[in-house]
């Protein structure tokens, strides 16, 4: 923040900032400021209280659940951010403030850092309960690294909502985002005249399904080059079911692994296979909740 953020802002560097990168600090460094702000001001004192005391480490955590909610802005953005990077990283901007701060690693390393330091807490309270057996504080260790996954498989979860295309509504109108991941579905729309089995021996398609608390998206993925680059998903919207609408079926014949969502009263049937059965009870668990 020092070495690069603030000396944006240096008037004898000024002629150096390529046009690209004019007015975009906030795109760059995403919510940087902020996390940065959290920890210096709170988080980092709060764990040093607990130097001599550490089954009191979990407590921070969970006492800061909602601030931690600041690390999934700055994944969102993540995306924005490196597009710009790949932009404009070699200037010679960025090379004078490298060589200024004597650094081995370029600023692209360092903005990847909140996105490591989320996934290190969960590292840390993993061996944090392997040395706390039963000891004072194991349950709210338990407890802790229950909310950073949480906010690890929220960061996660919406890394890819930001990459569906071509869906006509808002997004964020839809309630929280519940479930994302990959399936095989099989589809029925005739009113009943075949039966669902015969569907068996076609070819699935492959979707992506977003659940919401108030919609359920099925989108196709896409993976796209950029420009030589790691590759990015993307998911095309295909079609939505509102959840006030659907009907489950937890169990299909032949197969422990699938499930049926219906629309309608059956006018729409949709076979859905899940990788594992583990997987499909948890969906299954995710849209009752949403029914009931």
């Amino acid at each position: 923040l020092q070495g690069y953020a603030s000396e944006m802002d240096n008037p004898s560097l000024v002629h150096l900032i390529p046009s690209a990168l004019q007015n975009k600090k906030e795109i760059l460094f995403g919510n940087l400021p902020e996390i940065y702000e959290f920890h210096n001001r709170i988080f980092l004192k709060e764990i040093e209280n607990c130097i001599e005391n550490p089954e009191l480490l979990a407590r921070c955590f969970l006492k800061r659940k909602e601030d931690l909610q600041i690390y999934e802005k700055y994944c969102q953005n993540k995306p924005r951010s490196e597009a710009l990077w790949r932009q404009c990283g070699d200037s010679i901007f960025f090379q004078e403030c490298q060589r200024k701060l004597d650094h081995k690693l370029s600023l692209d390393a360092y903005l990847l850092k909140p996105v490591q330091r989320i996934t290190k807490y969960q590292l840390l309270l993993k061996e944090m309960l392997k040395c706390s057996k039963n000891s004072e504080g194991t349950a709210e260790l338990e407890e802790a690294l229950a909310t950073v996954l949480d906010i690890i498989k929220s960061v996660n979860d919406s890394m890819h909502q930001i990459a569906i295309t071509g869906y006509e509504g808002d997004v964020s109108e839809l309630g929280k985002l519940l479930m994302q991941g990959s399936f095989n579905v099989w589809t029925d729309h005739k009113k009943g005249h075949n039966k669902v089995k015969d569907l068996a021996r076609f070819k699935p398609m492959q979707r992506h399904l977003f659940l919401y608390t108030k919609m359920l998206l099925f989108c196709k993925k896409r993976e796209e080059n950029t420009d030589g680059h790691e590759k990015t998903a993307s998911y095309s919207f295909k079609n939505s079911l509102k959840m006030s609408t659907v009907g489950i079926t937890e169990n299909v014949k032949g197969d422990n692994k699938k499930f049926e969502i219906w629309y309608n009263g059956r006018e729409e049937v949709y076979i859905i296979q899940a990788s594992s059965v583990e997987l499909k009870n948890t969906w299954i668990s995710e849209i009752r909740k949403v029914l009931t």
